[in-house]
């Protein structure tokens, strides 16, 4: 007699059946489970990328981006072949001369673009094989190319008469002369620095401690900020911001100092104090910059940083102190 075999009848089978639904349904629910949680979690990160945003008026995770790809070609440049800081440089000092130029003719400066970022692109190789004495030459006759261009065109009736209904055209040359101070001047100390023997330790240390200086500032600001530094300047920045860049900079001078330059404790202490000054003072002289030509960034290049010149109103004066620290000491 032929019998069904066990665990394999009409009520095996329904259960078999029912067990596989029964799996199935754990499956989607554990599934919308997963979707929901990560929703959930989106909406959150947003939500706190969102009130990061509107503490600081950047976008946080673009910025931090941005900044390490710029933080690895400034490493390479400088530890691998020091040439390529030179041209680095260049790319960087065409940049933001370019900004700061386009910003001052919208405040009504006419103040040339072309012949202003050619002066502050042919500093840096002069600067960079000529030492000060070239940087000096160099910064000298850029000031003279941008006068001399401008008043060639005032000889064009259109821009004459732009100029009068404007700041006037003594206005104009000083804008252009401050350009070249301000940009190509401050930015070859690096460059000079840098092509010193061993100064590329120097730029790098500078520049680390530019960058603890920004990261506690805003560490601590946004953490803790209550009390404004400079409201009418820069409403963001506040005292106990100013406390953590004085702390990060201390700590990352005296590392510095001790394992990088080969020199005392106290002096980490004394080179970081004077670069963290001379970088929040470059940060509020920009944010004065702006506010006085009625922007917010240079301009829209770096996403998350706002212009070139945003991410160097730091670091410009600080080369400057890092170059004479560089020369007492180094």
């Amino acid at each position: 007699m032929t019998g069904v075999p066990d665990g394999e009848g009409p009520d095996a089978g329904d259960e078999q059946h029912s067990t596989r639904a029964e799996f199935r349904a754990q499956m989607h629910q554990a599934r919308v489970d997963l979707e929901r949680q990560l929703e959930t979690s989106r909406a959150q990160f947003d939500q706190a990328q969102e009130r990061i945003n509107a503490r600081t008026g950047r976008n946080l995770l673009v910025a931090i981006l941005i900044g390490l790809g710029f933080g690895g070609v400034l490493l390479l440049s400088l530890l691998v072949v020091k040439e390529l800081f030179m041209v680095f440089a260049v790319v960087v000092a065409g940049f933001a001369s370019s900004e700061l130029a386009a910003a001052l003719r919208h405040g009504g400066y006419l103040v040339p673009r072309i012949p202003t970022v050619v002066a502050a692109v042919a500093a840096v190789p002069v600067a960079y094989y000529g030492g000060a004495a070239g940087q000096l030459i160099a910064v000298l006759g850029g000031m003279v190319l941008v006068v001399a261009w401008r008043l060639a065109e005032q000889a064009v009736p259109s821009v004459r008469a732009a100029s009068s209904s404007s700041r006037g055209l003594a206005r104009d040359l000083g804008a252009g002369i401050f350009v070249q101070g301000y940009v190509t001047f401050l930015a070859t100390f690096a460059v000079v620095l840098t092509a010193a023997e061993g100064g590329q330790w120097w730029t790098l240390a500078f520049i680390i401690i530019v960058v603890a200086t920004d990261t506690g500032a805003y560490g601590f600001g946004l953490a803790f900020g209550k009390h404004p530094m400079a409201p009418v300047i820069s409403p963001k920045k506040t005292w106990e911001g100013f406390g953590g860049a004085v702390l990060s900079s201390g700590l990352a001078g005296v590392i510095l100092a001790v394992f990088m330059l080969g020199e005392p404790w106290w002096f980490g202490i004394v080179f970081g104090a004077a670069i963290m000054l001379s970088a929040t003072l470059g940060d509020l002289a920009e944010s004065l910059i702006k506010r006085d030509l009625g922007i917010k960034d240079m301009s829209s290049w770096l996403p998350g940083h706002g212009g070139v010149l945003d991410r160097l109103d730091s670091i410009l004066p600080s080369a400057a102190v890092a170059y004479a620290a560089f020369r007492v000491f180094g």
